[in-house]
This record gives C-alpha cells, sequence and structure tokens, in this order.
C-alpha cells in the first residue's frame, strides 16, 4: 500500500470516527445546537483537556499545512482550514498528506 492510500484511508476513518460520536450527541442532547455541543465539550477536565489537545494540533497541523501548501504549490488547500473546523482535523490532517503525496508524484512526473 503506498503512504498516500494510507492517508485517504485515515482521513475516511477520522470524518467517520469524528462524526459517529457527533451524530450520537445531535441525537441524545435535550438541546442540540453548536453551541451546547461546545458546552458540553467543556463540561469538565477531561473535555477541556482534550480541547486544548485539539487546539495545539490543529494550530501545529496550519503552521506545517500553509507554508508547505505554497511551497508545493498545493491546489485548494486553502479549502482544509474550513473543513477543519466544521468536520474535524482527523479528516483535514490526512487529506492535506494525500494531497501532498499526490502533488509530489506529480512534479516528479514532470521532471
Amino acid at each position: 500500500m503506498k503512504l498516500k492510500h494510507l492517508y485517504l484511508v485515515l482521513s475516511i476513518l477520522g470524518v467517520c470516527y469524528t462524526w459517529y460520536y457527533n451524530i450520537q450527541w445531535f441525537q441524545t442532547a435535550e438541546s442540540p445546537t453548536f453551541l451546547n455541543f461546545f458546552k458540553d465539550a467543556e463540561a469538565n477536565f477531561a473535555g477541556k483537556s482534550y480541547g486544548a489537545d485539539l487546539t495545539v494540533v490543529v494550530l501545529t497541523f496550519f503552521a506545517f499545512m500553509i507554508p508547505e501548501s505554497l511551497r508545493l504549490k498545493i491546489k485548494y488547500w486553502w479549502v482544509l482550514i474550513p473543513l477543519t473546523f466544521l468536520v474535524a482535523v482527523a479528516f483535514t490532517f490526512p487529506l492535506f498528506l494525500y494531497m501532498r503525496e499526490i502533488t509530489i508524484e506529480k512534479q516528479k512526473d514532470e521532471k
């Protein structure tokens, strides 16, 4: 299996795994709004720990993705920024790595 295929599989896993639980929350919450979702996520120290962890992961991802995308001239990289917040970083980070591998392969083929 090529690395790009692993990244694509991880991206699909990232959206399925995270949104399985998001859907569970929306189906069981008394008042299922996005504002309440974030309030519930910060209801205790464990949730706050996950939030802090994800914040640092997202910032690190953007610090790597933006310059790397510009350097390699990856098309449509900017779409990943809103998708990170609308879907999950577990989806967009491996998707970016997939896009990066595709771009690198194309650049090698052009040489």
